[in-house]
This record gives structure tokens, C-alpha cells and sequence, in this order.
């Protein structure tokens, strides 16, 4: 008897590839060894030159949606052309006419290929512009339709909640990378809320070799953009201390972004030259060789002005995969990996002297170091190996699309456990 092939799904992104969300490369490439079919669609296509290997293994084609807002009567040639191959177009003009006119073009472009590809069902990552395209060519095409939501997407300033509750009530399922961000999402958003599940980002844990960290050089890793919710800033004044206290120790920063010659300059005016590397963006290959080689991981997260801050860093989680004692913030979903003293240790944000400290632990400790390392690489085979948690995605999606609608937000729906989340 022939084995039914799993139903197509879409994989709906704002930039696809991007150099800093391999977590979705990491998805992307798990869904395909267990026999997944997936097409993936962009948004926009990157700008970004920097590809990591990983990329070469994906089978799964991209489309690069190109409807753009056209000037004069174009807007109405391009609706017009939808409603050709979208019959039931005309019942959803209410919900197209709310959303920015590109979103809502892109939209109809999407829809009218889910329906000439067969695609069953549309999953999107960030709460944003694709689950806006996702969940508008979900309602066109007549499928279900998921998303996850990670942080930005959820506690940055310019977040609409109004927007967001209307996107969390429509989805047959959603989904979303830490129990604190569950734990919010459900409080703020009630009924809403109530269809989504906690899936951690997962690891391809063949990828990332555990190694003992009891004979590393003094060295500091830290990776990620140079941005302010990564708290750079605070690691340079620790590292500032330590020199003052006589402890002799080097940090490696891996990555680039906006906040660059600002952390450049506080480097300098520190006297840091000889202590402190910037290495710039580095192939994956290489950010894994620096990471395990080091004595310690720094993921000294804030929460930054505008609200935006991490979710649970990927990074983090490589360290801790690969062997590397990592020192951290109770940021977001941190705790729920990072328990003080069992799998690293934990420190508060904006507090240079208390990481100073954690680091200086670390760079002394070689048993201490041990310790830390293999209960965090425990813990991360327990919770975050890819295969479990995007056996679990397919199992939403299979839910999603056994159910024809969704019920209305606010409809009496059983209630969903309390969250507890890790501190």
C-alpha cells in the first residue's frame, strides 16, 4: 500500500536567506529529511552578501513575490488579474483594503500560487509583514495558515496590538519560542492567545560537537549583531574591570551592525586595543571554532529603549551545545535555558560589574567550567534537538489544516494550562 506524501506547506518570510536567522535554515533543512514538502516565498530578496553553508543543503526552491505598488490605475490591472484565478476574491476586499497596499498586492500574488502549486497550508515566521501576507493569502486561497512569533515581533514599540490580536484569532495554530513569550502573549491577548503553543528553536545537534572546556586559553566569545539589546556595551566596561583587577583575559566580538563605531570608540576610550577583537561577521565555520575554544560565552542581553530584546539568542544555545560555560542575562526566555549555577551563570542586565565577576569565575575555574558545560549540552539534547521540535511544527500544521476555520477570538474555548515559566 502506497504511503500518503505529507501535504504541501509554505514557508512565508519578510528576506529569505538571512545571514542572522539561521534558526530558520535550521527548520527549513529538518522538515526536508523527514520528507516535508515545502516551497519557500520571500517577501523581499536579501541584501545582505553573506550566505552560511548550510544553504547549499536546502532542496526546496524560493519564489521572490514581486508584486510592488505600481503607479495610476496599476493597483486595480493587478486586482483585476486576481480575481481572474481568485474567484472568491471579492469576499475578503474588507480585510485587503486594511492592510498596506504592497502587503495586500503580494498577498493575492501569494494566494493565486498556493492554489496553482497545491499548497495546503502557509506557516510564516515573525508576527509581522509575512504573517500579514500569510495570513491575507491564507483567507484568499481558502487554507489554514500558522506563524511564529519571536521578540521583536512581540515587544518592540512599533508592534500594533490590535494588528497582532487580529493575526494570533485567525491562525488555526501559532506558535512561539519561549514560555515567557507564551506566558505574555497569553496574558495580553486573552482568547486570542489561547492556540499558541511553546516550540524552542532547535539544533541540528550533529552539527555542534560537545568538547571540554577545562583546558581553554582565557578567552571571552561574544557573538551577534552590534546592536543595543545585545549589550555589548556592559560586556567592554566588565572586560575593563577585569583589566583593572589584574586578570588577564582576551574577548573576541563576532558581527556587525549600527552601534559598531560607537562600541569601537567606547573600546578605545577604555584602553581595551590589546584586550578587546572586532572581528567583523565571520563565516559559520569559523564563529564555531572561536566559540569552542573559548573559556567562556558572554550573552549579556538588554532589553533596549524601544522595547525590542532577544527571545531565546540561537548563539546562546550553540555555546551551550558545544561545550562553552556561558554567562547571561534573565532576559526573555534566558532563564528557561540558562539556570544559574546549573547550566551557567545567570547575571542582571546593565551590570558590568556582576558579569566582570561571572567571567572572572569562569576564566579561574576550570572544574566550575565543566561542570556548567555538560549540564547546558544536557540540557540542550533534551530540549532543543531540531527533530523533535519541527516533528512538533507538523504536527500543528496537520492540526491547522484538519480544521476548515478558526474559532472566533473571544468563542468559548477550553482553557490552555498555566504557563510556568523557568527562573
Amino acid at each position: 500500500m502506497p504511503v500518503e506524501r505529507p501535504a504541501r506547506v509554505g514557508y512565508v518570510m519578510k528576506v529569505y536567506p538571512r545571514f542572522s536567522e539561521t534558526f530558520i535554515v535550521n527548520e527549513i533543512l529538518a522538515h526536508e529529511a523527514a520528507g516535508q514538502p515545502l516551497d519557500l516565498f520571500s517577501l523581499r530578496p536579501p541584501a545582505d552578501p553573506r550566505f552560511h553553508p548550510a544553504l547549499a543543503e536546502v532542496q526546496a526552491a524560493v519564489t521572490y513575490l514581486g508584486a510592488r505598488v505600481p503607479r495610476g490605475a496599476g493597483v486595480w490591472e493587478q486586482l483585476a488579474a486576481a480575481r481572474a484565478k481568485l474567484p472568491d476574491v471579492d469576499a475578503h476586499l474588507d480585510d485587503l483594503l486594511r492592510e498596506d497596499v504592497q502587503d495586500a498586492l503580494q498577498a493575492l500574488e501569494l494566494a493565486a500560487l498556493v492554489r496553482a502549486r497545491g499548497i495546503r497550508h502557509l506557516h510564516a515566521h515573525f508576527g509581522s509583514s509575512a504573517t500579514t501576507v500569510a495570513r491575507l493569502a491564507a483567507k484568499v486561497a481558502g487554507i489554514s495558515y500558522t506563524f511564529t512569533a519571536h521578540a521583536k515581533d512581540i515587544f518592540h514599540e512599533s508592534v500594533d496590538p490590535t494588528d497582532l490580536r487580529r493575526k494570533l484569532g485567525d491562525a488555526q495554530r501559532a506558535v512561539t519560542v519561549s514560555d515567557f513569550n507564551l506566558a505574555h502573549l497569553r496574558e495580553t491577548y486573552g482568547p486570542a492567545a489561547y492556540r499558541v503553543e511553546r516550540v524552542y528553536n532547535g539544533l541540528d545537534l550533529g552539527a555542534f560537537a560537545y568538547s571540554s572546556p577545562a583546558d581553554r586559553p582565557p578567552v571571552v566569545v561574544a557573538v551577534g549583531r552590534l546592536i543595543e539589546k545585545k549589550g555589548f556595551a556592559d560586556l567592554l566596561d566588565a572586560m575593563a574591570l577585569l583589566s583593572e583587577r589584574g586578570v588577564h583575559a582576551r574577548c573576541v566580538i563576532v558581527g556587525t551592525g549600527d552601534e559598531e563605531t560607537r562600541l569601537r570608540e567606547r573600546a578605545f576610550a577604555l584602553n581595551l586595543g590589546g584586550t578587546v577583537e572586532f572581528t567583523g561577521a565571520l563565516h559559520q565555520r569559523r564563529v564555531k571554532e572561536l566559540i569552542a575554544s573559548a573559556a567562556a560565552f558572554a550573552a549579556p542581553c538588554v532589553i533596549g529603549a524601544d522595547g525590542n530584546r532577544d527571545g531565546l539568542p540561537t548563539v546562546l544555545l550553540e555555546a551551550m551545545a558545544l561545550g562553552t560555560p556561558c554567562v547571561s542575562t534573565d532576559v526573555t526566555g534566558i532563564p528557561e535555558v540558562l539556570v544559574d549555577g546549573v547550566t551557567g551563570l545567570m547575571v542582571p542586565q546593565h551590570d558590568p560589574a556582576t558579569l566582570a565577576e561571572a567571567l572572572a569565575q569562569l576564566l579561574a575555574a576550570p572544574d566550575l567550567r565543566v561542570r556548567l558545560a555538560e549540564r547546558g549540552r544536557a540540557m540542550i539534547e533534551a530540549d532543543f534537538d531540531v527533530r523533535a521540535q519541527t516533528s512538533r511544527l507538523r504536527e500543528l500544521f496537520a492540526e491547522a489544516m484538519a480544521t476548515s476555520q478558526p474559532e472566533p477570538a473571544g468563542a468559548a474555548v477550553k482553557l490552555p494550562a498555566p504557563v510556568e515559566v523557568r527562573a
